[in-house]
């Protein structure tokens, strides 16, 4: 696997001792060289409007402050410059723009960004991020630091110049919902690798988590009502291992973590099949009232909670009720696929009598395609994942009134091999490189689904063979980042061979975050800072 998988070089490793507190000082070779500074169109995702001003630059300096009208964004701006550029920053709030520095302002942006976009403007003394909200301020953010040298990204003190290409950037989403999707049921992710996750697809300006936080193998939500769920159901993943769970404490951390980097938590609780784990824990969830055995294969289907039972609806309310209350987000996902041990018309049975408890917690019913098949609720999300572009389920769910969530498995599944040779990942929906994720149009996509239905895409990564984070990066490294701009980018923006030149440029960036990718050869990669910039420990 070391050949096929890339690890990160020294400097990476360098790094994370830094930022695990390690107590080793370090010096920085002088750089041979300065690193270009980088134009304002070759960022990712691509922005919807750029204007450069050419021979105009703005360079950071120890005497450089921030003036923000969010202190979060500020502060998030801060923390992030700080430990490369050894300089304060400080941070100060008032209206007003200043005539030099750093402004994040809630007002003077230009009208087209709506709730999410940004105007950047880049002069020799002032650079200004303007938004109608802190959400697109925290995505100017993001912008800004891909304009910077990749070594902004270093926790420790790094070698400048610190310097931003002049001009005008007009940036605004393209879809409102830009999802990833992590499967913490087939194996467990704890808190911190998920944290991990989240700030990586922040940078990229996702802006929903959905976690599949049950399945055959694993329950990961702990639930008063029912607490053998977490405790037998929790105690299991694919092949072995001791599974795990997240506390309500911890769950609810989770969704405060993502919120303050603007990305909302989407529960998954998939039913009614998928349930293998639910029906372990509990007996009488099963129709004949036997728990059958833990479940830690990979095969799907056979698994159903018991239609005509009462108790599984008590069961169903009171879960969702409770994951509710701990969620701030809009949806709760109810699951619905490759229920092929319930019949058609137990399916819509079930599913028609379950929707309205998502309702009647104050959340929007969102489930796979297949939910289409039952009634129609209010604001209903089906999510797409299969690999034609037409399906039944779909349909219905289409004149229904449904929005749809874009997941075509075999563009979007991030668990899929990128070529025969992957060490990780599946092949049933097909191989997926770099290209095959980036090179399909959401708004035209669908034969017969109308772009206004199109809620956003979202990029799934299911867990069969992962285990560590470093799994987990190598298989959404470079894809995920190429699904961000399918969802954020204007279509007219987009273009593989401009693309794949901004993608490569993002693999110094990676490296100095100590994120594992794929190197795919149809990208032409930067080279690493490394080769550049070299780290001495001094004691």
């Amino acid at each position: 696997m070391e050949d096929a998988v890339h690890r990160p070089a020294l400097l990476a490793a360098a790094l994370a001792l830094g930022a695990a507190g390690v107590g080793v000082a370090w010096t920085v070779a002088a750089a041979p060289a300065v690193a270009a500074v980088v134009n304002l169109q070759d960022v990712v995702p691509a922005p919807a409007s750029v204007q450069p001003a050419s021979g105009v630059t703005f360079t950071l300096t120890a005497g450089t402050g921030i003036q923000s009208e969010s202190t979060d964004v500020g502060d998030a701006l801060a923390a992030l410059l700080r430990p490369a550029t050894g300089y304060p920053l400080p941070v100060t709030t008032g209206g007003g723009t200043p005539s030099s520095g750093i402004a994040l302002l809630l007002s003077g942006a230009d009208d087209s960004v709506g709730t999410e976009g940004y105007q950047l403007d880049v002069t020799a003394s002032l650079l200004t991020i303007r938004a109608q909200t802190p959400a697109g301020l925290y995505h100017g953010v993001q912008t800004l630091r891909q304009l910077l040298p990749p070594t902004i990204e270093a926790r420790t003190v790094q070698r400048g110049p610190w310097t931003v290409a002049g001009g005008r950037i007009i940036d605004r989403p393209r879809y409102a919902y830009r999802g990833a999707m992590l499967d913490v049921s087939r194996h467990f992710f704890g808190v911190d690798t998920v944290k991990r996750y989240i700030d990586e697809i922040a940078q990229y300006k996702l802006n929903v988590l959905h976690l599949h936080l049950s399945d055959d193998q694993g329950w990961r939500i702990a639930v008063d009502a029912w607490p053998r769920l977490a405790t037998v159901g929790g105690s299991t993943q694919v092949g072995d291992g001791a599974g795990g769970y997240y506390t309500k404490a911890q769950y609810t951390d989770l969704v405060a973590y993502a919120a303050a980097r603007h990305i909302t938590i989407v529960p998954e609780i998939d039913m009614p099949g998928h349930t293998n784990a639910a029906l372990t824990s509990y007996a009488e969830l099963n129709c004949d009232g036997v728990a059958p055995a833990p479940y830690t294969g990979t095969e799907v289907g056979f698994s159903s909670l018991c239609v005509h039972k009462e108790v599984t609806y008590t069961f169903v309310q009171q879960v969702l009720d409770e994951l509710a209350a701990l969620t701030p987000g809009a949806y709760l996902h109810v699951g619905g696929d490759e229920a092929h041990s319930t019949s058609d018309t137990d399916y819509r049975t079930f599913m028609n009598r379950v929707q309205p408890y998502v309702g009647a917690a104050g959340k929007t019913v969102m489930g796979w395609h297949q939910i289409g098949q039952a009634d129609h609720t209010a604001g209903r999300v089906a999510q797409f994942w299969g690999t034609g572009t037409s399906d039944a389920d779909l349909g219905a769910a289409v004149a229904k009134g449904d929005k749809i969530l874009l997941s075509p498995a075999n563009k979007t599944y991030l668990d899929m091999k990128y070529t025969d040779a992957t060490p990780l990942g599946l092949t049933w929906a097909g191989l997926i490189e770099v290209e095959t994720a980036y090179g399909w149009d959401p708004g035209s996509y669908l034969p017969g689904v109308p772009a206004a239905a199109i809620l956003g895409v979202e990029a799934p990564l299911w867990s069969e063979t992962l285990r560590t984070l470093a799994d987990i990066e190598f298989m959404a490294f470079p894809r995920m980042p190429a699904l961000a701009e399918l969802a954020w980018s204007p279509q007219s923006a987009r273009d593989w061979d401009t693309f794949k030149v901004r993608l490569g440029a993002q693999g110094p960036r990676w490296t100095v975050q100590g994120i594992n990718f794929y190197r795919s050869p149809q990208v032409p990669w930067g080279t690493p800072p490394s080769a550049s910039v070299v780290l001495h420990p001094t004691g």
